[in-house]
């Protein structure tokens, strides 16, 4: 069986997102500021009439800041977070990358588990590794990067 990923680029590293999660992928506009947020939410757009937050990859996974250029993306995410009201509820977040690289078809056997340590990000939000050439793709995994904090903000 073979998986799509949306792949893209944040510090040198080529990083991934399940394309059935990815509901768009916008041109970086700056968002605009939310008070007493966390310091990794850079704060909201809107998205298809919605407002979306939007987190700041670089600053959650604690790697050197860049200011966004032209090719600076916000990849907008949905993310499945039940409440006790809602069990289907849905999120919809927007994560800024560096820039987007292409739609990558991988077999599921290739996917390789999470390293346990070496790694720049916690391994808690990596859900798997693929190699490409002589690179390897991190899989993120969306559900554990929005935390139940950011979900709770957003609301």
């Amino acid at each position: 069986m073979t998986n799509q990923f949306l792949t893209f680029n944040l510090d040198n590293c080529l990083y991934a997102f399940k394309v059935f999660k990815v509901q768009e992928v916008l041109t970086y506009t700056p968002p605009v500021k939310v008070p007493c947020s966390s310091s990794y939410v850079e704060g909201l757009i809107n998205s298809r009439d919605t407002g979306i937050s939007v987190i700041d990859l670089r600053k959650k996974f604690k790697l050197q800041s860049k200011e966004p250029d032209k090719e600076s993306r916000i990849i907008v995410v949905e993310v499945n977070k039940p409440t006790e009201a809602d069990p289907d509820h849905i999120c919809s977040f927007g994560a800024v990358c560096d820039s987007v690289q292409e739609v990558l078809e991988v077999e599921e056997m290739s996917i390789e588990p999470p390293p346990k340590f070496g790694n720049n990000i916690s391994s808690e939000f990596i859900s798997g590794l693929v190699k490409k050439d002589s690179n390897f793709i991190i899989i993120l995994d969306e559900e554990k990067i929005f935390s139940e904090e950011d979900i709770l903000k957003s609301n």
